[in-house]
């Protein structure tokens, strides 16, 4: 039995929007039913790249995270679905029934990743369908997929171990967009926008040359992470956890050691770190 699945690899969309582009292509202006009704020409993205900045100046980071209708095995909107109007097929894909849907505009809300939306003019909520007329009809993937240029959005077959997709699963660590919904979507992401810590060293006896090699340590309740400056005394951490409190740790020989608190939330640029050296009378640092 075939299990049809997504994985979107974050770190390779560009934001071009060719997803999107190529969806409204197929949808706006044509009807698919028993599948879906036409998608209305504005106010709907079936496949929304939303757009992620971190950070702050100099130090920002921007990611496209593209989200369709993530195809869920718990499935909240089909619970909150009265007379069938949305069911799970067999081989995953969660539709829509544009016939027993029509009214029912409370389903639009039901979506915790709000990729359901409302048609004005048909009186029905809609979504992403990964395009399955087209998967009916012999297709081998969703539009979406066939013309991302980056190869950023995979499909296949979840059910068949030698299938791309199922080797990926296999070989890397995807993620669930929102896991504390606790859905489990077959729509999963690689390499989705973590926390991170940057900062700049600069050695206040030698301001003229960047802080090459400064050894920097990042605690976390026992645990530890390490890294250097580079040739511009720059440092980074990434991948950190959201809720997590940290604390930095700056050692050089001949310096002064550093440390820094990191509260629990948003990605932090510590900014410039002066090390005084050892011996040197106190100052107050920036």
């Amino acid at each position: 039995m075939v299990h049809y699945g997504l994985v979107i690899d974050v770190s390779r969309c560009v934001g071009c929007y060719n997803c999107f582009l190529a969806c409204r292509d197929e949808f706006v202006g044509n009807d698919y039913s028993p599948v879906s009704l036409a998608q209305p020409a504005a106010d709907q993205r079936w496949i929304d790249v939303r757009e992620r900045e971190r950070g702050s100046f100099p130090k920002v980071k921007v990611h496209y995270v593209p989200v369709p209708c993530l195809h869920c095995t718990n499935a909240p909107c089909i619970d909150a679905a009265t007379g069938g109007a949305i069911y799970r097929r067999d081989d995953g894909i969660v539709v829509i029934d544009p016939a027993r849907a029509v009214g029912q505009r409370d389903l639009v809300a039901a979506c915790p990743y709000r990729v359901i939306f409302w048609n004005e003019a048909s009186n029905v909520p809609q979504k992403c369908t990964l395009c399955a007329h087209l998967l009916d009809d012999g297709w081998k993937e969703p539009r979406c997929v066939e013309v991302c240029p980056t190869q950023a959005i995979m499909f296949g077959d979840l059910a068949d171990p030698h299938s791309d997709i199922a080797k990926l699963h296999a070989a890397k660590r995807v993620e669930d967009l929102h896991p504390e919904f606790e859905t489990k979507p077959l729509v999963r992401y690689l390499e989705l926008p973590k926390r991170f810590v940057v900062g700049e060293v600069v050695l206040a006896d030698d301001r003229e040359h960047p802080a090459e090699g400064v050894a920097i340590v990042l605690d976390s309740a026992g645990k530890q992470l390490t890294t250097q400056t580079d040739n511009y005394g720059d440092f980074e951490f990434a991948g950190l956890a959201e809720q997590a409190n940290y604390r930095v740790r700056i050692e050089h020989v001949g310096y002064k050691t550093r440390e820094i608190a990191i509260p629990a939330g948003a990605c932090l640029n510590l900014g410039m770190i002066l090390l005084e050296p050892i011996g040197a009378s106190s100052r107050k640092h920036p």
